[in-house]
């Protein structure tokens, strides 16, 4: 195992953060795994101690057959960030910008340097275009603030991979994960054994989170020159593992196994693993997902479990304003799994109160919000 440091840059006099890369095993292709980007979703974290110690088991019995990154503690930032006692990760004390949104989008700036370069040979075309994504963040300009250094030093590391699983978890929440249209055959294996509930898949959602930063360029370049081989040569997944509080020892065991059977079933790892469940989960349009909101202020009563498979038209919630009396009551807009609940019981104006997964494409806009 090989321990890599990055000193994050814009450090205060006394202050130093620092981004640990943990490289396993070693071959010519390449999975990269990193846990908590929003630092307060701890359960990608567990896991990630579980695999540390379980990747250490196996490249000591030469089964890596591949180089495994692991990035347990993907976001020193927001790791730090407490306010009176409460921990706050997912969005940057200093700008106010979400750790998941802004990476740098390499498309464009790829394209124009492997331009005249590309031919039908797939495996070459795809070591030309992953040195020039290399080139185009070596030559960005110096980060201007700790964040954009930290979302540089991430993307490096995973830009070259075959693999990369995004860890994070929701409120409350059923297992799920999200992706392109593009990658849900690849990924339908993983889905199976981490027993995702719920695939939401979107090309291009806006917001250049990190698991699309990472699998979007191969999409545009393909598009761009479609005389070339091009494949779809990364493949990136954001995983929600349940809720905020699930960082139990069992599911923690159970989801880093379920990942290293995933990159079993790759051959990137050698020996025996158990069969792929054959049950799977509906992948839907991400644009199909209902965000179901409060009219007013109150407490809050849900009235469905999480994985419950709703019509439209069913209650999913009741709102009571203790001083007025008044009282109102929350219906699903479409036919779908419930997948997600906020886990404060009181109702604020714009924060949403449950999600559910539908087929039909229900929303549009930047992070399909409008």
């Amino acid at each position: 195992m090989e321990h890599i440091e990055h000193v994050l840059p814009w450090g205060s006099p006394g202050i130093e953060r620092r981004l640990s890369v943990f490289r396993f095993g070693h071959g010519p292709r390449k999975a990269y795994i990193q846990a908590s980007l929003h630092a307060d979703e701890l359960p990608g974290m567990r896991v990630a101690v579980e695999l540390k110690k379980r990747l250490g088991e196996l490249e000591k019995a030469g089964r890596l057959n591949a180089t495994i990154e692991l990035v347990p503690v993907a976001n020193p930032i927001g790791l730090s960030q407490m306010f009176q006692a409460t921990h706050q990760g997912r969005f940057d004390f200093a700008s106010g910008k979400n750790f998941n949104r802004d990476f740098p989008s390499l498309g464009k700036a790829v394209a124009a340097r492997v331009a005249g370069r590309l031919n039908e040979n797939a495996s070459d075309n795809v070591k030309v275009i992953r040195a020039a994504m290399h080139e185009v963040l070596n030559a960005l300009a110096e980060p201007k603030s700790t964040l954009e250094g930290l979302q540089r030093h991430l993307l490096t590391h995973a830009c070259d991979a075959d693999v990369v699983i995004d860890l994070h978890c929701d409120f409350e929440s059923i297992l799920l994960l999200y992706s392109l249209p593009q990658l849900w055959d690849s990924l339908e294996p993983l889905a199976k054994r981490i027993g995702a509930g719920v695939a939401l898949l979107a090309e291009a959602a806006g917001g250049d989170s990190f698991d699309e930063a990472c699998s979007t360029p191969w999409l545009e370049l393909a598009r761009q020159f479609p005389e070339a081989s091009i494949p779809m040569a990364c493949i990136a997944t954001t995983v929600e593992l349940g809720g905020m509080a699930d960082t139990g020892h069992v599911e923690a065991e159970a989801h880093a196994d379920a990942i290293l059977g995933y990159l079993g079933g790759l051959e990137m790892i050698s020996g025996n693993w158990p069969d792929v469940p054959s049950s799977s989960c509906e992948a839907t349009p991400f644009a199909g997902a209902q965000y179901a909101y409060a009219t007013h202020a109150g407490v809050v009563s849900f009235l469905k479990p999480l994985g419950a498979r709703v019509s439209k038209g069913d209650a999913l919630f009741d709102v009571f304003d203790p001083i007025t009396d008044r009282h109102s009551r929350v219906c699903a807009t479409t036919d779908g799994v419930l997948y997600a609940r906020e886990r404060l019981r009181f109702a604020q104006p714009g924060l949403w109160l449950a999600k559910v997964a539908g087929s039909e494409p229900i929303r549009q806009g930047r992070l399909l919000t409008d």
